[in-house]
């Protein structure tokens, strides 16, 4: 028997709730692709200790756990989708970029909304084709700005907060527009909003931001994002996709679709 076959084994034979979560965490820490349907499986356990070292774990397999993920969504479990909601957030692949749009902006649960919005502003934009970029980075702009905007939620703003911070920093130097917004936001939250923490991290995020302007300014940072990773593990399809998905956001925004946001939340599973 394989060690992965072993490892396997033992998740399915664990009869407790503790053996359950070793023989997940052992799994997971093999990095092994083998392991992607049996983690995923696990998301569905009422076990949330064994689902987060599942989402640790295939998180670890980056892109190549994407595909597996996404056809989770498609399912009615909740549970398992919310799971995979944040596994889709840790890895940054493009191809999650739609599904996580439209649950940080629509989704009723705040762990899964905080989730998803900090993983639009760690999206792995230098993997993204030039003529994609952005498009695909202003609606994660506006998205983020929503919710900092409009989350009842402290701790979906604080995520906000974070998610815009890692976007600007990719920015700053080569979209002056973008980087005006988000400052002007930063500005806002800063006075304005009533949670100290969300105020402080606003803070760090402006001197960051400032930092990164003014190495600019001093010639002491250059940018390199905006040239494109061509080791991307996505395929000319992948990427039709998604276009194709932006443009049907884009069109609901010139049709001033309030449902939007919702329909976002689901387009994923109905493609």
């Amino acid at each position: 028997m394989t060690d992965l076959a072993q490892l396997i084994q033992a998740v399915e034979e664990a009869d407790s709730s503790k053996l359950l979560l070793q023989a997940v965490h052992n799994l997971a820490s093999a990095k092994l692709e083998g392991a992607i349907p049996t983690l995923i499986e696990t998301l569905s356990y009422n076990n949330p200790g064994a689902a987060v070292a599942s989402v640790e774990g295939l998180i670890l397999l980056g892109s190549t756990s994407v595909p597996p993920l996404l056809d989770l969504l498609d399912q009615h479990n909740y549970t398992a989708r919310s799971w995979a909601i944040r596994a889709l957030a840790g890895i940054g692949d493009p191809r999650g970029l739609v599904t996580l749009l439209g649950v940080a902006t629509a989704d009723f649960a705040l762990s899964v909304r905080r989730a998803a919005v900090k993983g639009l502003g760690s999206m792995k934009w230098n993997w993204f084709p030039d003529e994609l970029r952005e498009v695909a980075q202003e609606e994660a702009l506006e998205a983020l700005l929503f919710v900092a905007q409009q989350d009842e939620e402290w701790v979906v703003r604080y995520a906000a907060v974070v998610g815009l911070e890692a976007l600007v920093l990719t920015i700053a130097n080569h979209n002056l527009l973008w980087r005006s917004a988000v400052q002007t936001q930063f500005n806002i939250m800063s006075c304005n909003d009533e949670v100290l923490a969300v105020r402080g991290r606003v803070w760090l995020a402006q001197q960051r931001l400032q930092q990164v302007i003014d190495q600019a300014n001093h010639h002491i940072y250059s940018p390199t994002y905006g040239i494109a990773d061509h080791h991307s593990p996505l395929t000319p399809t992948d990427w039709q996709d998604i276009l194709a998905k932006l443009y049907e956001i884009k069109k609901q925004e010139r049709e001033g679709d309030p449902r939007r946001f919702e329909k976002l939340a689901a387009m994923d599973t109905s493609t």
